[in-house]
This record gives C-alpha cells, structure tokens and sequence, in this order.
C-alpha cells in the first residue's frame, strides 16, 4: 500500500499533470554557444550577453528600440508587378514570397517609417535579412525611393539599415535597376542638404553594397558585420591566396577608411541622435526631461527665505 501511495499515485498524477514546455524559449549564440533565454535576449537587443555577439534583428523590433517610446508610423511603399519575369527554380517565385511573408509577417524585405528618435524627427529604412536573405528587387527600390521623396517632404534626414545579400535573381535585370534608382533617389537628398546616414549590419553585401549602402554622409557599421562585394570564399578561391584575420569585417573596413564608426546596438540610437542632430544644426539632445513645476510650488518656492 506505502509503494502504491508513495511512488505510483505520484507517478501518474505527474503524467497526467505535465505541462507542455513553450518552444523558443532559449536561443544559442552562434558565436559562444551560451543559451540566452529568451526575454534576456530581446532586452539586450539581440546581443549576446556573454561574448557581445551582434545577432539579427527584424526591422520592427529594431523600430521599437529606436524611435522615441517605440512609436513609428509606417510609410506606405508602392507595391510592384508581382512575378515580372515567371521565373522558378525548384519554385516558384510567388510561392517563394507567401512563404517568406509567413515566416516574417512582413510584406516585404524592407520596412520604411517615420518618427522621433531624441525628439529629432527622422526617416528610416531597415532591411530585414529573414525575408529572402534581405535581397534587393522591385519593392526595396521603391521602398527607398519612398524614404527618400518622404525625408525631403518633410526635411528630415534618412536613417537607413542595410543587412542584404545582394540582387533577388528572381527579378533579374529588373533587380540590377535598383542599383541606380536608388542611387538618383539618394542624391535628392543630398541635393535637398538632407543628411543620409547608413548603419551596416551582418550581412551587407553584393549589389546593395555597390549602390545605396556605402552613400552615406556617415557610414556607420555594427561590431564584426561583413560588408563586402564578393565574398572572402569566392576571392580566395579567385586569387588562391589566404585572406587576412577579419577581412571584409566592420574593424578591418574602419582601420581601412571606409567606415567612420562601429558601435555596439545598445549605443547606436544615442549616437544617432547625437549624429543627425549636429547635422540639422540643431542644439544637443536633452538627456532627460523634468515635468513643469506646478503653480503653486513654484509659489512657495518663491517665498521661501
């Protein structure tokens, strides 16, 4: 009777009793292979907190740690001729796109909206490297186009983040075009005396490193993020040479000259506001805001000997 109380009563009810584990609770760092918890993970803004290792982030959660209170508006980006070219490989291309739009809920690989960071009004524009390796088409040259012709509207300057790894081949020559439509959409800025500030994030490469990501006024980079054309592989494998340690990363591109910062993506939003507000001439941020004193403190303060 004390074994069947004991031990098998407690064994079924904690049977029947078990409660189903949420997946996604933990993720591995790719770098050190801590298991972050999740919560942990996503209050460091996808940073590893062990060896500082910068993982991907959506445009949407990189909006909502940006703008002032996480609040943004999105601006509408003209959507273009689906599937021009019928193209398919081991699928179609419209199959490929409701797939990656399932996977992300975005409707595209890029995200373009409007708010306030340090209450400095700004534009921006993120890519999103889930949704078909961030590849540059039709719809993220206009969603440029959008960010562009909406910053000289309302005279603010463009914040742009790019993570991509080139053309989308499903769109062929009609994606090589977006190399100089963005490129002509980016000097109305700079005709406008708008700045235009780039943040490169792993990985920018390809086409959209040759046009619209290395324009910048300021080219800013985060920690380890490959920037490049051609890949290290593909160059070793042309020239049979071993590369250097680092090549083609953010350190190795700034103590070359081609970047003017890397900065971790807990001080990035402060270095923006610092950046664009000098840019606008305008007065430095303030730090924090105090509330008005009411009127009859202020009245007793007064007195006060």
């Amino acid at each position: 009777m004390n074994w069947i109380t004991n031990y098998v009563r407690p064994r079924i009810n904690s049977i029947f009793s078990r409660r189903e584990m949420p997946e996604n609770l933990w993720t591995k760092c790719d770098e050190c292979g801590t298991m972050l918890f999740h919560r942990e993970l996503s209050e460091a803004l996808n940073v590893c907190t062990g060896c500082g290792h910068h993982m991907a982030i959506t445009p949407r959660a990189r909006f909502q740690a940006l703008f002032d209170g996480g609040i943004f508006a999105e601006v509408a980006v003209p959507k273009p001729i689906d599937d021009p070219l019928k193209f398919r490989d081991q699928k179609k291309y419209p199959e490929r796109l409701r797939s990656a739009q399932k996977s992300t809920g975005e409707a595209e690989a890029m995200l373009v909206a409007e708010g306030e960071i340090g209450r400095t009004p700004i534009v921006a524009a993120a890519q999103d490297f889930s949704f078909m390796g961030g590849s540059m088409g039709m719809y993220v040259g206009n969603a440029i186009i959008a960010a562009c012709e909406r910053a000289v509207a309302l005279k603010r300057p463009l914040v742009l983040f790019s993570a991509a790894g080139g053309a989308r081949m499903q769109e062929g020559i009609l994606s090589l075009m977006q190399m100089p439509r963005t490129t002509v959409a980016v000097q109305m800025l700079k005709e406008a005396g708008l700045p235009y500030i780039v943040v490169l994030t792993h990985p920018t490469t390809g086409g959209v490193t040759a046009s619209y990501a290395m324009l910048g006024d300021i080219q800013i980079a985060e920690p380890n993020a490959l920037i490049c054309f051609a890949g290290p592989r593909v160059i070793e494998q042309t020239i049979r040479e071993k590369l250097p340690e680092g090549f083609q990363r953010a350190e190795y591109l700034l103590d070359h000259g081609m970047l003017d910062r890397v900065t971790p993506r807990a001080k990035l939003r402060d270095e923006l506001i610092t950046i664009t507000r000098m840019l606008m001439g305008l007065p430095p941020a303030v730090a924090g805001d105090l509330p008005a004193p009411d009127s009859a403190d202020a009245a007793q303060v007064a007195v006060k000997p």
